[in-house]
This record gives structure tokens, sequence and C-alpha cells, in this order.
């Protein structure tokens, strides 16, 4: 992948149960409305969940033409095919995490401080993601909120760094998004706002237009 599309939709499992959507079901109606990045997360999912859904979401992938990384797990994104891992500060690190799915993947890595960010430029990462910008409401402890000070700062740092992608996430909805993508941002990633209205394909499809416009 030589650059993000602007919207990284991301299936939370629970969150999508809650709204009575089946994880599969939700990432085929996101790739209808147009989505090309996709990522899986499931915090409480059993391995044998997540790999079956991993691998479902890689099946859709190639039927859409989209990319699925796969939260935490990189050995699951790799057993399932999938086109990547996403990281956090306090899972595997991201250079191991590289070294499991290969070089032609893509790597992100969350970054919650200026200080986090400028340290993941260093690591052999697709992307770092920056938040929360706004409050959200679907991390148990979420982080402090930052603002898009610190989108126009990381999109600062990272301009010299070919390669490195900055990925806004929290709060971010479709009022919201375009200014983020003119604070900077390669992208917004975006959890709950895409499930309102109880209809993700037309919702997905209204956030790339917003953001072809931003």
């Amino acid at each position: 992948m030589t650059a993000l599309p602007p919207l990284y939709p991301i299936i939370d499992a629970e969150l999508s149960a809650d709204q009575g959507w089946d994880v599969p079901a939700v990432a085929e109606a996101m790739m209808r409305g147009g989505a090309r990045l996709v990522q899986l997360r499931a915090k409480s999912a059993s391995s044998a969940v997540v790999l079956a859904w991993a691998e479902a979401l890689v099946a859709l992938g190639a039927r859409y033409g989209a990319t699925v990384v796969v939260n935490d797990r990189a050995d699951l994104a790799f057993l399932a095919g999938a086109g990547g891992v996403h990281v956090g500060q306090d899972d595997l690190p991201a250079a191991a995490a590289r070294r499991i799915v290969g070089p032609e993947a893509v790597v992100g890595l969350s970054t919650h401080s200026l200080t986090q960010f400028e340290a993941a430029l260093d690591e052999p990462i697709s992307y770092a993601a920056v938040g929360p910008v706004y409050p959200t409401g679907t991390k148990a402890e979420a982080d402090a909120v930052l603002g898009l000070a610190l989108v126009e700062q990381a999109a600062g740092r990272a301009g010299g760094m070919p390669g490195i992608a900055v990925v806004a996430i929290g709060g971010i909805t479709l009022s919201r998004a375009p200014d983020v993508i003119a604070a900077g941002a390669t992208a917004v990633a975006v959890i709950s706002d895409l499930l309102v209205g109880g209809d993700p394909e037309r919702r997905t499809a209204e956030f790339l237009e917003a953001l072809e416009k931003a």
C-alpha cells in the first residue's frame, strides 16, 4: 500500500454487536460504501473467533479491493493473510510486529502524545495514529483528549518522513472529519459514527464524500 485512503473504519466487535451487527456484515456494508482500508478490533473475543472474523474480512477485502488490518494480534493477522496489524503502546513492539507480518504489510502504532509520536517515527511503521482528538466513548479508559493541535504538530513532524502517515482517531464524526483532514491528518479513523443511522454503507459513502471536499 503506497498511500492510506482518507477514511479508515475501525470495526469494533463489541460495539457492532451492541448495534445488532455481525462483524463480517458490517465490514461488507462499509466496503460497499467505498471503504478500502478497515481494521478489525475485538478486544474480548477468543483467538479462534478473531481469526475466523479476520479470515472472513480478508475474503471480503479481496472481493471489494479493501485492505484488512487486525488490531493487536500480529500472529492472527499473518495467519489470516490480512494486510497488516495495528499495535498500541502496551502491545507487541512495532518492530516485532513488522517481523511477523512482513515488509509489505501495513503496520500502525497508536500514540497519545507528541513524545510518543516522535518516537514512533523511528519505528518500521506505515502510520502513527494520534488521539484521542475529541472525547470518545469507545474505550473504557480513554486517554486525555489531545485536540487538533497535536494533529497539526504530528503532521508537521511527519512531513519530512516519507512513508509514514498520520491517522487521527477519537470522537471523529461526519461533521468533524473535514476539520481533522484540514489540520494535516492523512486519514481519519472512525468507529461509532459510522454506525449512526443504522446504515453503515450509506454513512461510509457520506464520510468519503465529505473527505473528498475537505
